[in-house]
């Protein structure tokens, strides 16, 4: 086991770190000196610089003050007669950011996304107020080697367990395995400081001549493109497209200098279209229920890759309807450019599917599965169906799918929709439909709904209700889609300041690691385990609601000031296409850190699920706004 743990007050010229320590002289609080919100940058009930070790290692910790950052140094020794081997996370420290989520007021000035990069000798954190007002908090390693990091996720809360969701966990870094002889020691030492915007934390890392940044306008790849990377090492920069580096699946680019290692993670897929294809084949083939004795018969359901067989659970996120309706979305947008006549029938049999066991024509209403099941109310469902509608009549030209659309719509609003951040409803294209299928009324009637819609979003900036989860990127990308939209069709400012508040809070989400499971990736930490056969909870990188975040800067493009959002828009699409496989397979979450929970992660769930919405919005946007 580890021994005794020596840690001593920093001491000296703090400038504008203000720190508090436990009996134990281990950081308790961890603030600016002039916020006016007093944050704590230290989770509570944490203790920042907590070692965890299951071996014989001694420890000595010490922090001080240098050039107006905070230095902390962690020396691991070896006082034991014999070699010592770490392995993967035998050795962790905490670094307890307060990555959570509450109510929204309390998010924006007391809680920060963490934006973690171990990139061993060249490794950091950028940590943004969700809210964006500075100052933020940095972590640069100086010296010794970071692998990964874990979480430790907090237990369930007031008996809930949807409050899992909430807490993205105690993050926990890992130095890279190491082997002491006795008497030896390994010392892992990196600096916190303050920034004020993203270009000044890179500024703070490019200060220092050791010090490599890598950087590519592209992380996931299609085809033959070249691979263009940019290494800033201090003041030299260096631009290169690397060779051998053409395959299909991932590639790790090394990099080598002043003795000190670091590295940047591409991936590369042959095609959009081939992949959109491959997609749309393997759903009809394999995820579709054939059993004509089932009210599953037609539906598109939970593939696992593991066992080669379809899943179905009443439960929620597994059952035959809700989010897995993307699949049919999927479906009837592909066709509309692809004609072919086995997934025509697929899709055909699907729809039978939805109008008789998820859809009440008659009233507009959708049901949460099969068989016409109303035992869980939810109004996320309806914009998804509503969805499947337009794209259905945009495949097949038949007005009754958009009496449908409009009934869908109507019933949705009429439960409450006006004041709910749902997912994907097609304010801007739908009024266009309709208008080009000569349906003028019902465009205006339409827009209406969503200019009330709008209202709500407006009077509530960024005070963001709560949904399924208290606050996360989901609830912010679609408040900056829907004034995005409505500012394209009505030219109101209010929409556009609107829009332009809200890209600010979802852009901070937003990762810039050189790694393509997590560039232009929005943080999320949950869905793996409420849709994934691990059930397991952690950062989910990459994510498919992550390409909302790409729509939302889609609409920014070819608006003045709005560049460097709509400059994201592309990277931040192709971002949630690694969970599409060359055989047409999926997966529905990637769990992304080392460990959660002491249980082994990193892995690509089993499970293709609801990713289908990330496919969709790649081809539906690139064709809309081309």
């Amino acid at each position: 086991m580890m021994r005794e743990t020596i840690y001593n007050q920093a001491e000296g010229d703090s400038r504008d770190f203000c720190l508090e320590y436990d009996d134990n002289n281990q950081i308790s609080l961890l603030s600016h000196k002039t916020d006016p919100h007093k944050m704590n940058w230290v989770l509570e009930e944490r203790k920042w610089g907590t070692v965890r070790s299951g071996l014989e290692l001694s420890v000595h910790v010490t922090r001080e003050f240098q050039t107006g950052c905070l230095k902390e140094t962690y020396v691991f020794s070896n006082d034991t007669e014999f070699d010592i081997y770490t392995t993967k996370t035998a050795v962790g420290i905490e670094t307890p950011f307060p990555d959570y989520y509450t109510d929204a007021a309390i998010c924006m000035t007391h809680c920060c996304n963490t934006h973690i990069w171990c990139g061993e000798n060249d490794s950091y954190v950028m940590a943004l107020r969700m809210g964006g007002e500075s100052p933020h908090l940095g972590l640069m390693l100086t010296e010794g080697s970071l692998k990964g990091y874990s979480v430790e996720r907090m237990a369930k809360t007031k008996g809930r367990e949807e409050e899992l969701s909430n807490h993205r966990g105690c993050i926990i870094l890992h130095p890279e395995p190491f082997v002491l002889h006795p008497g030896e020691c390994y010392t892992l030492s990196w600096e916190l400081f303050w920034f004020h915007t993203r270009e000044e934390f890179y500024q703070h890392l490019n200060s220092r001549e050791d010090f490599a940044v890598i950087q590519a306008d592209r992380f996931v790849l299609f085809g033959n493109e070249p691979l263009k990377v940019c290494t800033r090492t201090g003041k030299v920069v260096k631009e290169e497209i690397v060779k051998d580096a053409d395959k299909i699946g991932e590639y790790t680019y090394e990099v080598s200098h002043s003795g000190r290692k670091t590295h940047a993670v591409f991936y590369r897929i042959s095609s959009l279209t081939d992949i959109a294809e491959k997609r749309c084949r393997y759903i009809a083939q394999r995820q579709q229920c054939m059993d004509k004795h089932s009210h599953l018969y037609g539906a598109y359901l939970v593939y696992d890759t593991e066992t080669k067989s379809q899943y179905y659970s009443h439960k929620n996120d597994q059952n035959g309807g809700r989010e897995r309706v993307g699949m049919g979305v999927l479906m009837a947008h592909y066709l509309q450019n692809y004609p072919d006549k086995e997934l025509e029938a697929s899709f055909d049999r699907f729809l039978e599917y939805v109008f008789r066991e998820l859809y009440d024509e008659k009233t507009g209403e959708v049901f949460n599965d099969a068989p016409r099941c109303r035992d869980y109310i939810r109004l996320y469902n309806y914009p998804w169906v509503a969805r499947l509608f337009l794209e259905t009549y945009l495949l097949k030209k038949d007005n009754r799918y958009l009496d449908d659309y409009m009934q869908c719509v109507l019933y949705f609003y009429e439960a409450g929709g006006a004041v709910f951040y749902a997912i994907g409803m097609p304010m801007e294209e739908s009024v266009k439909v309709f208008q080009d299928a000569g349906r003028r009324e019902d465009a205006e009637k339409l827009l209406e709904l969503y200019k009330k819609h709008g209202r709500f979003i407006l009077d509530c900036g960024r005070n963001y209700p709560a949904h399924e989860v208290d606050y996360e990127q989901s609830i912010v990308a679609p408040a900056a889609i829907y004034m995005g939209e409505l500012y394209r069709l009505t030219r109101e400012e209010a929409y556009r300041e609107a829009f332009v508040k809200q890209l600010e809070v979802l852009e901070l989400f937003q990762g810039d690691q050189p790694d393509y499971h997590c560039n232009q990736v929005a943080i999320r930490h949950w869905d793996g385990y409420w849709f994934g056969k691990r059930r397991c909870l952690g950062d989910t990188f990459p994510h498919y609601w992550s390409s909302l975040s790409g729509y939302a800067y889609h609409l920014a493009i070819g608006e003045a000031g709005l560049e460097r959002f709509a400059d994201r828009a592309e990277a931040t699409l192709r971002g949630v296409l690694s969970m599409f496989h060359e055989d047409g397979s999926a997966s529905c979450a990637m769990v992304y850190p080392m460990e959660v929970n002491g249980r082994d992660a990193h892995f690509w769930d089993p499970w293709a699920n609801d990713q289908d919405w990330g496919l969709y919005y790649n081809l539906k946007l690139r064709e809309k706004y081309a």
